[in-house]
């Protein structure tokens, strides 16, 4: 069994105000090229397929015309989850008739999830999923954290496993200890988004989605395949690939990293203007931090005339000053303030008196245990 695992294309996105679609049907092509060349057995898209829950027209049509083109035109099965930027019950639309062209798609989470087999391949389809919907779904009231929806899942999928064959797990979550970039979501606060590696054990090899580097954990058989295109400066340095799997009968596994050449690539400069601008010409994305610390004329204006596709530039002394008022304000503030400009960041509600009075008497409790 060969098969291309590829996770997070994001179909719709947009980064600084510039849609990613031309970029992403270039870079699709290029996997249909990949695709044609090594004849994979399936394609395994782990998640993210759209970047949000009602994706633009353009994004729906782009993922409709790739889908086709592979799994019918070129007849190559097909099996896709929905990962948490996805709708779960739009993405589910037509899920279960696709299968009678080998296009198994997962989008909700069900107690007895489909099980595609291919060429003798158990293929165990683990959609994005909240713990409380696990929780309803498995009627399992001990589930109240990524981690625990995700043991109870692979608890019963390993029960009714054939041992004598070989299994793959498609799963979108967050493993732990795995490198973040700024383009993914955060799945949940104070770690209870993460699940361990640990529980993907039982499979010969868990192709994953969520996190955008390709190296984001180092494991035998639970790997990220990364996303499709750099979608934030801190991917700068990412490259970004997909990568083909192989496994004999015996569940010998081989992975190798296929690059996907973009039209544009993603980068960051640093430097005085005058360096900046004597160097090359790009049509690539760029961010530039100007290190001048005197006053400039209208330097994004001369910056596009080399660059135009920059998409930010900053000044790096503005943002030391900005970096060390913000440090001077937090010292200034103390415990409860603190915690409501946490409270309003993470919940976007208002910090009522009443949660203010609540969280000053945990706090003088904690601090007279403490004493």
């Amino acid at each position: 069994m060969k098969f291309i695992h590829t996770a997070d294309w994001h179909l719709g996105k947009i980064v600084h105000g510039v849609s990613m679609t031309e970029d992403q049907r270039f870079v699709l092509q290029k996997l249909i090229l990949l695709i044609e060349r090594e004849k994979p057995d399936a394609l395994v898209i782990a998640g993210d397929l759209y970047d949000r829950s009602v994706p633009p027209a353009s994004a729906v049509n782009l993922l409709n015309e790739v889908l086709y083109h592979i799994n019918v035109e070129m007849n190559v099965p097909i099996v896709a989850i929905s990962g948490n930027h996805d709708s779960a019950d739009r993405l589910a639309f037509g899920s279960t008739w696709f299968r009678q062209s080998r296009f198994y798609l997962a989008g909700k989470i069900e107690n007895g999830m489909y099980c595609p087999v291919i060429d003798g391949v158990h293929f165990h389809c683990i959609p994005f999923a909240e713990p409380g919907i696990v929780r309803h779904v498995y009627e399992d009231e001990s589930i109240h954290s990524h981690h625990d929806a995700m043991k109870v899942i692979t608890g019963r999928l390993s029960e009714k496993m054939d041992r004598d064959a070989i299994h793959i797990a498609v799963g979108h979550a967050f493993v732990t200890g795995g490198e973040t970039s700024d383009s993914e979501r955060i799945l949940s606060v104070g770690g209870t988004g993460n699940v361990g590696a640990e529980l993907f054990s039982p499979f010969h090899y868990t192709a994953l989605g969520h996190l955008h580097n390709p190296n984001a954990i180092r494991h035998d058989t639970v790997q990220y395949s990364g996303s499709l295109l750099k979608y934030s400066f801190s991917e700068a340095a990412h490259t970004k690939s997909v990568s083909i799997v192989e496994l004999n009968e015996k569940g010998t596994l081989s992975v190798r990293r296929e690059a996907l050449t973009p039209i544009r690539d993603m980068k960051e400069v640093k430097g005085l203007l005058d360096e900046v601008m004597e160097m090359n010409e790009t049509d690539d994305y760029m961010k530039v931090t100007l290190e001048d610390e005197g006053a400039l004329i209208d330097p994004m204006a001369k910056l596009k005339r080399k660059f135009p596709n920059i998409l930010h530039m900053e000044r790096a002394s503005a943002k030391i000053h900005s970096f060390e008022i913000a440090s001077t304000r937090r010292k200034q503030k103390n415990e409860l303030e603190l915690f409501n400009e946490f409270y309003k960041a993470m919940t976007s509600l208002d910090f009522t008196d009443e949660k203010e009075a609540y969280m000053a008497a945990v706090m003088d409790d904690v601090k007279k245990g403490g004493d």
